[in-house]
C-alpha cells in the first residue's frame, strides 16, 4: 500500500511516496477511464434517448410537466426580492474593476441566494431547479460575473455532490455553511488535463492509519477556488491494500495548511470571475472529508453535471432575452434610408431569428428543469442538449445583437456613455457569452458525450460486432441479440404518427411540425444505423457525423419543447397564447431548414478532404502560408509544468463579503 506515516507528538513527517502520475495514457486506456465513470444502466425514462432512436414519445413531455403550488409560490417570492437587490447591482462597476464587490455579496447571502438550492432543512432556499435557474437568469443579467459565482458555488461546487452522494453527518457538517453564504469550487481541471480525465495528476495518498489524505497536485482554471471556502477535489488515490484506489472526490478546507492560490486568471470576458491557479503540497484531508467511496470520483462529477449543465443555458436564455429587448428598441430608433432599419429585411431576419430562438432556449430550459424537478426522468441528454444548445444559440444571437447596434455595438458602453449615448453592453456581452461554448464541456466533447448516449442501445445490443478485437464466439452471440433487437426495431422506423395528416391535431397550426418531428426522428435513427453499419468500429472516428446527428437531435429537441410550451401558454397564459403559437411556428420553420441542411451534409460533405488538409498543415507542407507577419506571442512553454511540491509563489486567496 502506498501511504505516508503519520507523526506523532514532535516527531517530523516523513516524506509520502508519491505515486507517478500517469501524464501518459493510450487511448485505450482513457476511453476505458470515462467509460467507467458513465451512468450505464437507464433506470429512468428519457424523451431525448427514445428521440435519437426514432421514438417520439412525447406523452414523457406533453402535457408540459408543471411546477407545484408550493414550488411557484416560494420562487416567485425569492424572485421578487433578487430583481429588487439586482437592479442595484452596478455591473459596469464589476465590469471596469473586475472584481464582485464585498457589499454586492454581502447583500446575495443576506438574501440566501448561495443556498437557493440548499434544502431547507441544512438552512437553504430549498428552490426547484426551475426557479434556482430563473434566478441565475435574473442575476446573470444584471453581471455574468454573479452567476458564475452563483452558478460555479452551488451547481457544481459542493452543495451539490454532497446533496447527491454525501452522508447525512457531511450534509449536517457542510451544507448548513455554505447555504449561509461560504462559497465552494469545484476542482477537476489541471494545466494538463481537460477533457480526458484519465490523466489526471493530482494525487490524495492515504495515511498509514487510514485517517486521512495527503492531497498533492496543482489545479488549473478553479472558478471560484480564489475565494472559496470549501472545496471539492478530484485526486487521484492509488490502489494498495484496503484501498481500491481511482479519481476520488474530496471535500477540502480552503484554509487548508499547504493550499496556495498561486494566481487570478483573468479572461476576455467574465472580468468579475474568480478563477485561479491551485497548488496543493500534502494537504490533510480527513477520511471523513471523502464524497463517497473510492474511484467513484468522475461518476460523482458526471452526475452532478446532469442538472448542474442547466445552469449555463439558463444564464444563455436570460442574455438572449436582453438581447432582443435592446435589438428592439435600437431597431426601431435607429433610422437609415428614410425608415427605421428594423423595417429592412435584412435587419428584420436577424430580429425574427433572435426572438423566434430566444422562445425555444427558453423552452428547453425550462421543460429539462422541469423533467428534473420531476425526478421521473434520466435527463442526462436533455440537459447537456440544454447546454449545447443554449451556449450556440446564444452566441450567435449576442453575434446578432452586435451586428444589429454596428459601431456602438463594437464600442465598450463606458465609451457610450462617456459621449452621452446609452451605455449598452453589446461588445461585453459578446465576450462573456464566448466562455460558455467552452465551460463545462467544450461543443466538441459535448458532441461526443450525447453521441455515445445517443448511441447507447446499439452499443448495448452489437458493440461486441465492431470491437475488432473480439473473439469469434463473443461476436456470435452479439449478432443473435442484434438480430433480434434490429428486426423489431428497424421495421418501426418506416411509418409513423407523422405520416398521418390529422395527427397531434391537439397542437393546431403547430401540428405539422410535431409531425415534421416524428418523421425526422425516424430519419435521424435510420442515418445512425446506417452510420454504424458502413463505418461499424470506425464510427467513433467519425466526429464531424456524429457532431451533425447531435445537432439534429438538439434541433428536434428544441423544436417538441417550443411547441409542447406554446400548448401550455395557451391554457396558463391564454394573453400570451397567439404570440407564443406565433414565435413557436416561426422558430420551427428555421429550425427545419437546419436540419434539411444537416441531413443531407451527413453524406455530402468535405469532412474526408478535411482531414487530409488538416494532416498537412500539422506535417508543415503549407508553412509558407504563415509568412509575412510577426507573432506577438510571448515566450514560454504551451503549458506550464505542474511539478508537484512546496508553491513557491505569493497565496493569493482572499475571503469575499
Amino acid at each position: 500500500m502506498t501511504a505516508v506515516t503519520t507523526p506523532g507528538p514532535g516527531q517530523q513527517p516523513t516524506e509520502p511516496t508519491r505515486p507517478t502520475p500517469p501524464t501518459q495514457v493510450g487511448e485505450h486506456e482513457a476511453r476505458q477511464v470515462a467509460e467507467a465513470a458513465r451512468e450505464t444502466v437507464w433506470r429512468k425514462p428519457s424523451f431525448a434517448k427514445e428521440l435519437f432512436l426514432g421514438r417520439f414519445r412525447l406523452n414523457q413531455i406533453h402535457p408540459h410537466p408543471r411546477a407545484t403550488e408550493e414550488a411557484r409560490l416560494k420562487g416567485e417570492a425569492f424572485l421578487r426580492k433578487l430583481r429588487a437587490f439586482c437592479e442595484t447591482i452596478d455591473g459596469r462597476r464589476i465590469e471596469r474593476e473586475a472584481r464582485i464587490p464585498d457589499e454586492v455579496v454581502r447583500g446575495l447571502k443576506e438574501l440566501g441566494a448561495f443556498g437557493m438550492k440548499i434544502d431547507e432543512k441544512y438552512g437553504g432556499l430549498g428552490l426547484s431547479q426551475v426557479y434556482y435557474n430563473r434566478a441565475l437568469m435574473l442575476v446573470g443579467s444584471a453581471s455574468p460575473a454573479i452567476g458564475a459565482l452563483l452558478s460555479a458555488h452551488q451547481s457544481i461546487g459542493v452543495p451539490q455532490p454532497l446533496k447527491l452522494f454525501g452522508t447525512e453527518e457531511q450534509k449536517r457538517r457542510f451544507l448548513p455553511r455554505l447555504a449561509a453564504g461560504e462559497i465552494s469550487a469545484f476542482l477537476l481541471t489541471e494545466p494538463d488535463v481537460g477533457s480526458d480525465p484519465a490523466r489526471l495528476a493530482t494525487t490524495a495518498v492515504p495515511t498509514e492509519d487510514g485517517s486521512a489524505y495527503l492531497l498533492n497536485g496543482v489545479k488549473l482554471w478553479t472558478t471560484n477556488g480564489v475565494v472559496a471556502d470549501l472545496l471539492v477535489v478530484m485526486a487521484r488515490v492509488p490502489r494498495g491494500e484496503g484501498h481500491p484506489g481511482g479519481i476520488t472526490a474530496f471535500v477540502v478546507e480552503a484554509d487548508s495548511p499547504g493550499i496556495t492560490v498561486e494566481n487570478r486568471n483573468a479572461f476576455m470576458g467574465l472580468r468579475g470571475i474568480e478563477n485561479g491557479v491551485t497548488r496543493f503540497h500534502d494537504v490533510r484531508v480527513p477520511a471523513e472529508n471523502r464524497i463517497g467511496q473510492e474511484g467513484q470520483g468522475l461518476k460523482i462529477a458526471l452526475t452532478t453535471l446532469n442538472t448542474g449543465r442547466l445552469s449555463l443555458p439558463a444564464m444563455c436564455a436570460g442574455a438572449a432575452k436582453w438581447c432582443v429587448k435592446i435589438a428592439r428598441e435600437w431597431s426601431d430608433a435607429r433610422v437609415q434610408w428614410g425608415r427605421p432599419i428594423a423595417q429592412h429585411e435584412a435587419i428584420a431576419q436577424k430580429i425574427a431569428f433572435m426572438a423566434a430562438t430566444t422562445f425555444a432556449m427558453e423552452a428547453v430550459l425550462d421543460l429539462s428543469s422541469q423533467l428534473a424537478d420531476d425526478a421521473t426522468n434520466d435527463i442526462r441528454i436533455e440537459a447537456a442538449l440544454a447546454k449545447l444548445y443554449g451556449s450556440e444559440m446564444a452566441w450567435l444571437i449576442a453575434d446578432e445583437l452586435v451586428q444589429i447596434r454596428g459601431g456602438r455595438g463594437y464600442e465598450t458602453a463606458e465609451s457610450l456613455a462617456a459621449r452621452g449615448e446609452r451605455a449598452v453592453p453589446a461588445e461585453q456581452l459578446l465576450r462573456d457569452m464566448r466562455i460558455n461554448r467552452i465551460f463545462e464541456g467544450s461543443t466538441e466533447i459535448m458532441h461526443l458525450f450525447i453521441a455515445r448516449e445517443a448511441v447507447d442501445t446499439h452499443l448495448s445490443v452489437a458493440g461486441d460486432i465492431i470491437e475488432p478485437d473480439k473473439p469469434f464466439p463473443v461476436k456470435a452471440r452479439a449478432a443473435a441479440r442484434a438480430a433480434v433487437f434490429y428486426a423489431g426495431w428497424l421495421p418501426k422506423l418506416l411509418a409513423g404518427k407523422g405520416t398521418l395528416p390529422g395527427a397531434y391535431g391537439e397542437f393546431g397550426p403547430l401540428a405539422r411540425h410535431v409531425r415534421y418531428v416524428e418523421r425526422a426522428s425516424r430519419k435521424l435513427a435510420r442515418s445512425t444505423f446506417y452510420g454504424m453499419a458502413r463505418w461499424q468500429g470506425r464510427l467513433q472516428w467519425k466526429q464531424a457525423f456524429l457532431a451533425r446527428v447531435v445537432d439534429i437531435g438538439a434541433e428536434l429537441f428544441a423544436m417538441s419543447a417550443a411547441c409542447v410550451r406554446a400548448r401550455m401558454l395557451r391554457d396558463d397564459e391564454p394573453e400570451h397564447a397567439d404570440a407564443a403559437y406565433e414565435l413557436a411556428d416561426a422558430f420551427c420553420c428555421q429550425a427545419r431548414l437546419r436540419v434539411e441542411r444537416l441531413f443531407r451534409e451527413l453524406w455530402r460533405n468535405t469532412d474526408h478532404t478535411d482531414r487530409r488538409l488538416a494532416r498537412h498543415v500539422l506535417e508543415g507542407r503549407y508553412t509558407w502560408l504563415e509568412e509575412g507577419v510577426v507573432d506577438p506571442s510571448g515566450d514560454g512553454p504551451w503549458i506550464a509544468a505542474a511539478v508537484p511540491g512546496p508553491s513557491q509563489r505569493e497565496n493569493v486567496h482572499r475571503r469575499m463579503g
